[in-house]
């Protein structure tokens, strides 16, 4: 008989965060992926792109192995790619989580003349409503989010978002198959954006792989508090986890925590390795660098907004990356997965 999951909601302490958009209702207008960029690099490792200036103001830091560095590196990889600085400025301001200030920001680099201004997380999509009508020839991207302001009269909004329920699902698998306690923790921070999907994602695969497993949750109530992290890290261990994972910048704490006890962590959005490589054994990475393309070859065609961008395993946008510690028959349960979800052949979802 299923059993089903247990919700534990450690402390609640509401702070900035890096998305909040629910599941959209309707599919973009494209997948977010650059054939002919893409093919480019792939062909010569450049890009042919005319200069631009993009800005970026993202609620946590550039470093923060999470939710704004995935981004930010995507950025410095197209600015590589691409020559340089000369070809493709970057400005950032990272630390984001009052509106107010973001929002000031993100005008000032639109009146500074920057062509593509993104505010990466949807707590600054009313923001950004209010400004990019003032600037009819600047670009803007928001995400996790689906709504390009058709319906405001807006033509040159981006918006884009992660469907992490499904490295979420590829996760959940791979947890159900190497746990032996038939126990796993899962440290959130909020119970919205990417982080709601990748979790509900998890458990559907750690179900549907066993369905006595127990995954208890924890939401934290905050995107940045490592030690809310680390304390409910503490918690899932005592409960007899022996698998753990996690999303947003707050996971430092909780894979501190990992990574003292042995315990394997999965985790999402950016490389955790380096944080502790002997623990961490398989990670979601959000992949922008298609996305960006796009929205750089549109501004430059003269296509100022308009698409809305999905990552997915299907587009590549999701790459999941596993450890070479995994046995052989997880690693192919977890690929099963993955591929199963990418031909649409898995529902992602708890049944």
């Amino acid at each position: 008989m299923r059993k089903l999951f247990l919700l534990m909601v450690v402390l609640v302490l509401v702070a900035g965060c890096g998305g909040g958009a629910s599941t959209p209702t309707e599919e973009p207008s494209s997948p977010g992926i650059v054939p002919e960029a893409t093919e480019q690099v792939e062909e010569t490792g450049e890009l042919d792109i005319e200069p631009i200036r993009i800005a970026v103001v993202m609620p946590s830091a550039t470093t923060d192995m999470a939710w704004s560095q995935a981004i930010f590196d995507a950025l410095l990889r197209i600015q590589e790619k691409a020559g340089g600085e000369d070809v493709v400025e970057i400005a950032f301001t990272e630390g984001m989580f009052n509106v107010t200030d973001a929002a000031a920001a993100l005008r000032d680099y639109a009146a500074d003349g920057y062509n593509l201004v993104i505010a990466h997380g949807t707590q600054y999509g009313s923001s950004l409503f209010e400004i990019a009508p003032d600037f009819p020839d600047t670009s803007f991207a928001y995400g996790t989010a689906t709504d390009v302001g058709t319906e405001a009269g807006l033509e040159n909004v981006f918006a884009y978002e992660a469907r992490a329920e499904q490295g979420g699902y590829v996760n959940g698998v791979l947890a159900a198959s190497i746990s032996e306690s038939g126990v796993i923790g899962m440290v959130g921070p909020v119970e919205a954006g990417d982080a709601k999907l990748y979790i509900d994602g998890f458990v559907a695969g750690a179900l549907a792989t066993n369905p006595d497993v127990v995954v208890n949750i924890s939401y934290t109530g905050s995107f940045g508090d490592t030690a809310l992290a680390a304390e409910a890290a503490n918690v899932h261990i005592d409960a007899g986890a022996d698998v753990l994972s996690g999303s947003a910048q707050q996971v430092v704490g909780a894979i501190g925590v990992a990574n003292e006890a042995g315990v394997p962590w999965m985790g999402t959005q950016a490389d955790q390795s380096p944080l502790a490589p002997d623990i961490v054994v398989a990670s979601q990475l959000y992949d922008w660098e298609p996305t960006l393309l796009d929205m750089i070859a549109k501004h430059q065609a003269g296509e100022m907004g308009g698409t809305a961008y999905q990552l997915t395993l299907e587009n590549g946008g999701l790459v999941m990356s596993y450890a070479d510690t995994l046995s052989e028959e997880a690693v192919a349960a977890a690929e099963a997965a993955a591929a199963g979800i990418a031909a649409g052949d898995i529902n992602v979802t708890i049944e």
